[in-house]
């Protein structure tokens, strides 16, 4: 192989970095370095879906990778209109249909570590796997000829030509990236960019467990939630949802209560629920494991249908839903951030990982276009932010108020709800990330073009 024109290391190998590290497989000339800071490349949580926009973008990666996914994910792809959530009122003895969630397309949905395992197995030979490997900060020189140091946690250091984070909320590229930027802005505005280092507690509490579906099965051989789809059973401050995932082996259920009032505020732990650190996710004080009292007490008064469910459930993990404050920027330099490193935020449009593979091809179009050259670079990842971050931060504010309106804490009377919620996330549907992909090459392309 000739010269490289860079080499790019990516900090986190989780669904975002991964996408990143296979998206740019396909540019010869790039060198690519993964930095997993867990012993082994694994995910953490149960399962994922991706909607239509983003499994369009998936498919971009080739039909290989798109058809071993489609055999994971048990079920293919439509583009036809197709009942994806049903909605019902459950917090009352007799419950009732709300309403469902229509689509265009359907939502493909993965055990966590069956799409990672496809994402690792499509990284070229030009991609280089380190395990262990936490970073701790950086050093970005002003000159561009000269190296980014990384300089990691068990005390190795490794050199860069372009730094994107892909570590997660926590990530220690978005906090040096913020101090580096308060250093060169106006003393006003210090502050507010360096609020932006550590994530803030949402107000909400996450509850996730897979329970099997046999055993549900012999409890209820008929229950909803085999008909595929999603059921959502809400309630006042508190919801969860249900659907099979694994070729139907397992029922993943993830459930939220919302306390408006503690946005912002520190997460003091429950003394009743035992901490644990997950592999790679060391002192994780947000995480702790859920008896099979605990993981149901919020939903307690729920329906039979609902409660026919949660009496399978033998454990659980409880999360604190942190979130990222809407960065000034997500470039600086020659580093970037992606997925929940730039924009962590409530779960309630299930569009993470989607979003985290949207923001790594995008990456990947700009960083190996033609005209990306090591003087350009910090151009190319300007485009990226302009083009990236406006729509994140729409979606975050989306996905917050369905959120409220799924656990009744919004003036939303109960006849509009599904019209409301709908219209909300039909971007997940009814856009693509083409028109952006075309606006980057076109910037890319005309250089008298000012990026702000």
């Amino acid at each position: 192989m000739s010269t490289p024109k860079f080499r790019i290391a990516i900090c986190g190998g989780g669904v975002g970095g991964l996408t990143l590290a296979v998206a740019l497989s396909q540019y010869p000339d790039i060198v690519v370095d993964v930095y997993e800071a867990a012993q082994s490349f694994c995910e953490v949580g149960a399962g994922l879906g991706i909607w239509p926009r983003s499994f369009k973008v998936l498919r971009k990666l080739g039909h290989d990778l798109e058809q071993q996914l489609i055999q994971r994910c048990g079920y293919e792809c439509t583009e036809e209109y197709v009942r994806c959530i049903n909605h019902r009122k459950s917090d009352q003895a007799a419950g009732f249909q709300l309403f469902d969630l229509v689509t265009k397309g359907n939502q493909m949905r993965f055990h966590r570590a069956d799409f990672h395992g496809v994402l690792l197995s499509h990284l070229s030979p030009s991609c280089t796997t380190h395990n262990a490997k936490r970073l701790q900060s950086y050093i970005q020189p002003r000159s561009r000829k000269s190296p980014i140091r990384l300089i990691f946690k068990d005390g190795s250091t490794a050199t860069c030509d372009v730094l994107i984070g892909a570590d997660g909320i926590k990530s220690a590229v978005r906090s040096c990236m913020m101090r580096e930027l308060a250093d060169v802005i106006d003393p006003r505005q210090k502050q507010s960019v360096l609020s932006c280092i550590n994530p803030v507690w949402s107000g909400v509490t996450a509850y996730r467990t897979l329970i099997p579906a046999e055993k549900l099965r012999a409890r209820c051989p008929n229950h909803r939630v085999f008909a595929g789809g999603i059921t959502q059973y809400l309630g006042k401050d508190a919801f969860f949802l249900g659907y099979p995932i694994s070729l139907g082996k397992y029922i993943n259920i993830a459930g939220f209560t919302l306390q408006p009032d503690l946005v912002s505020t520190a997460y003091e732990a429950d003394p009743r629920i035992s901490r644990r650190s997950f592999q790679g996710k060391a002192n994780n004080e947000w995480v702790g494991e859920l008896t099979a009292e605990q993981f149901v007490e919020p939903f307690e008064d729920f329906e039979e249908d609902a409660k026919l469910l949660l009496e399978c459930v033998e454990k659980g993990t409880l999360w604190a839903v942190h979130t990222v404050k809407t960065l000034p920027t997500t470039n600086f330099g020659r580093v970037a951030l992606l997925g929940d490193a730039a924009h962590a935020m409530l779960p309630f449009q299930g569009a993470g990982a989607g979003l985290s593979i949207e923001d790594a091809y995008l990456l990947a179009t700009v960083l190996g276009h033609k005209a990306t050259t090591l003087d350009t670079v910090p151009r190319a990842l300007a485009i990226y932010d302009k083009l990236r971050r406006p729509f994140t931060s729409d979606v975050a504010l989306r996905s917050r108020l369905n959120g409220q309106i799924c656990a009744f804490q919004t003036n939303v009377p109960l006849h509009k709800v599904g019209k409301t919620i709908t219209k909300n996330w039909e971007w997940a549907w009814l856009t693509e990330l083409d028109d952006a992909l075309k606006e980057a090459v076109r910037l890319m392309e005309d250089s008298s073009i000012r990026i702000s």
